[in-house]
């Protein structure tokens, strides 16, 4: 079983977004993703810089992914994103079916990212023909639904990888409209690039206290962070690479940890009011089976 660090969900200083990149280089992480999945106005690194932080990532030794917009919604956006996919010499993640075509147009294998709504074996074949070399699991799957997805791939599933988002806040929904530029009552096209200041999101709580959502920009997160470290003994023989998205460089870490409990030996402690992990026990997703 491998681990990854998934690409950057929040919006940092670019010299912030260097110094994660410098100490996951030198992490238990086998794979890195990088590139900009939210919002094309964030622009502390552009697409050249993304390239060129992933090739001096890939040359301290780890397999490097770079990954896409989830939303593309303008030609200059599409125009970026076939730069990523045209790089020469990475793979990327796409997390739009516009960015499958482009990569199987220029004959490059993808991984099929979490934004992409792919649920059954018919789906996930035509992928397969069209390049995929790995499908992470959409977040609110469970468990028992990939083993019986499992079944209805028969011998198909030895043909890719299958990478389970297993930490973090989790990306549940995409809009054109900028619910953190909403929450402060500024427009989107002028927005101010009010994101930066939320290093990782902004809190909508219910009126009992619960935390409904995180608010990133046009992407809406789970208010309760996801944790899957105590169940990757249940992910053995179904999952062949597990996702810890980056909340901080305490993420690195976590990353430790869960390695750490790989066989059960190390159990990590969870608590109501920071984590959940319901969506793997195909119960309520904000719920946490301790």
């Amino acid at each position: 079983m491998q681990f990854s660090l998934g690409p950057l969900l929040f919006y940092w200083p670019k010299a912030d977004i260097q110094a994660f990149y410098d100490a996951a280089t030198q992490s238990q992480a086998d794979i890195i993703y990088l590139g900009e999945t939210v919002c094309s106005k964030r622009r502390e690194l552009k697409v050249d810089d993304w390239i060129s932080l992933a090739r001096q990532v890939a040359a301290s030794g780890k397999q490097v992914v770079l990954s896409t917009l989830a939303l593309i919604s303008a030609p200059s956006e599409l125009k970026e994103v076939k730069r990523l996919v045209d790089n020469g010499d990475l793979m990327v993640e796409a997390n739009d079916l516009g960015t499958v075509q482009l990569a199987w147009e220029a004959g490059i294998p993808f991984v099929c990212g979490p934004a992409i709504n792919a649920y059954n074996a018919d789906v996930l074949r035509m992928l397969l023909k069209q390049g995929m070399t790995r499908w992470v699991m959409p977040v609110e799957l469970s468990r028992d639904w990939l083993m019986q997805l499992n079944q209805d791939l028969g011998s198909t599933r030895q043909q890719f990888d299958v990478e389970v988002f297993a930490y973090g806040h989790l990306p549940l929904a995409y809009s054109a409209r900028c619910f953190t530029a909403r929450s402060l009552d500024k427009p989107k096209d002028n927005c101010e690039l009010a994101c930066i200041h939320y290093p990782t999101g902004r809190l909508a709580s219910s009126r009992e206290g619960q935390k409904v959502f995180n608010l990133n920009g046009i992407q809406t997160q789970s208010g309760y962070c996801y944790n899957l470290g105590n169940e990757i003994t249940g992910m053995e023989g179904l999952v062949d690479v597990v996702r810890l998205s980056p909340e901080g460089l305490d993420t690195l870490e976590m990353l430790d940890r869960f390695k750490a409990n790989q066989q059960g030996q190390a159990p990590l402690s969870l608590q109501r009011e920071r984590d959940c992990n319901g969506y793997w026990r195909q119960i309520p997703g904000m719920s946490l089976v301790e």
